[in-house]
């Protein structure tokens, strides 16, 4: 146990005075902060092109006013469309020509106006022009064919479905509308942490290993130390110096953005636009202010000290188990680092089939493949996460976290065997039939 603790104070303390680790953690949440003043930038200042239209409105159905929008202004002319086209070369107050024509049946599904212009037409002002000429031929048809605009307003209805429970118990709240969001949500991110946090600290172990092992500081370490101990003290402290890091970026990150945003702020033209687009700036207050009371209490009904201690032991087996298998690799890789792509290739398949297999779950989280796949010890780790918000019964918890237990602690000792083989084995890289040996060597 000594030998151990002393192996992952090596393994951590190594890592996290590296000139490299510190310049990671300090400049991630720099780039990000140069991301997002990059990004409002572009947003705010990127397009300045402007769009100067004429529009001949043939059939008025806009009576001559057409509100602008951000860089696209409208300027109605009754001109002979011939003389507007040869004159465009020398009048600088238009660069294109929106033809509107006469409409001959207002009971028309397909309406097509003209656009000239030298320039091609962009997606913005494409999409400008698309909502503009749909909204007027809407009132210009229900005041052509007499219509009541009331009661073809009417028509339009938005159908939400409002789940209830059947049995409340006394002052529980009966609604559940927001159940299935917040579990969707919760498990998705919660599913997408297990999955990036496999591949970038599982490559953290297998470059670690291959390190050692080119530079022959284990031939040093093993002397002293049990290859399996060497091994599990090494996925432990590199396990820990990734989670320093992430808890490093998560203190750091916010701050970072906060005072970016104080520093340069926001435009207030792209928030005013940005506003008037968004789906919540159309929601009654009182609509809004409901939504989120019942996301509050549907985060508060849920299972915390289940979802948290299950999460927490799922993302330890999953690390210890593919980390584990990740050491093996790297200890079967010979001189070059890039030979062993085909080996990660094996380790990374269930990561990824994992992952798709989540987000069917999320869709379906009771279904025949989310639950199979819950008890399935490669998959567990990324699909379980992702049911628990939705509050699978407690024998599918009990008996997947056993099994992928299990399964993580067989891995950890089948990669140990591994380990004290292919560390010691230079001169070229070990194959799927060399690691099968090294298994039963009793070397």
């Amino acid at each position: 146990m000594k030998n151990l603790w002393l192996v992952i104070q090596r393994e951590y303390l190594t890592r996290v005075r590296r000139k490299s680790f510190i310049l990671a953690t300090l400049l991630m949440p720099l780039g990000m902060a140069v991301f997002v003043v990059v990004v409002q930038f572009i947003f705010s200042y990127g397009n300045d092109e402007q769009q100067r239209i004429v529009v001949v409105d043939e059939a008025n159905i806009f009576n001559n006013t057409l509100p602008d929008s951000k860089n696209i202004y409208f300027k109605f002319r009754s001109d002979p469309l011939d003389e507007l086209k040869a004159n465009m070369a020398t009048d600088s107050s238009y660069n294109a020509i929106l033809v509107v024509p006469s409409v001959t049946n207002p009971r028309l599904k397909n309406f097509r106006v003209e656009y000239f212009s030298d320039d091609p037409l962009a997606l913005d002002t494409e999409l400008a022009i698309n909502r503009r000429v749909e909204k007027a031929m809407r009132k210009y048809k229900t005041t052509a064919l007499e219509l009541d605009a009331k009661a073809i307003a009417a028509l339009e209805t938005e159908v939400s479905i409002k789940t209830r429970k059947i049995t409340v118990e006394e002052g529980e709240d009966d609604d559940t509308s927001m159940a299935g969001i917040i579990g969707a949500g919760l498990g998705s991110v919660m599913g997408f942490l297990m999955y990036i946090s496999i591949f970038v600290y599982g490559m953290m172990v297998m470059r670690s290993v291959m390190e050692e092992k080119m530079n022959r500081i284990v031939e040093v370490v093993i002397s002293s130390v049990k290859p399996t101990t060497l091994l599990l003290g090494k996925i432990i402290g590199v396990g820990g110096v990734g989670l320093t890091q992430v808890l490093a970026w998560m203190i750091l990150i916010p701050g970072v953005l906060f005072v970016v945003s104080l520093i340069f702020g926001f435009d207030p033209e792209t928030a005013e636009q940005l506003q008037a687009g968004s789906a919540a700036s159309q929601v009654d207050p009182d609509e809004l202010q409901s939504i989120v009371e019942k996301t509050l209490a549907g985060l508060d009904e849920m299972n915390w000290w289940v979802i948290i201690p299950s999460f927490l032991l799922y993302f330890l087996c999953g690390y210890f188990m593919y980390a584990a298998m990740f050491a093996a690799i790297g200890s079967a890789m010979g001189d070059d680092m890039g030979e062993g792509q085909s080996l990660t290739l094996i380790v990374m398949i269930p990561v990824i089939l994992g992952f798709y297999i989540m987000m069917a779950a999320l869709q379906a989280p009771n279904s025949s493949l989310a639950v199979g796949s819950s008890f399935v010890p490669l998959f567990a780790p990324i699909v379980m996460p992702a049911r628990l918000p939705f509050g699978p019964p407690a024998w599918q918890i009990i008996g997947s976290l056993f099994i992928t237990i299990a399964f993580s602690g067989f891995m950890v000792w089948l990669a140990g065997r591994i380990y004290r083989v292919g560390i010691l084995n230079y001169g070229k890289k070990g194959s799927l039939k060399d690691m099968g040996r090294w298994l039963f060597s009793k070397y």
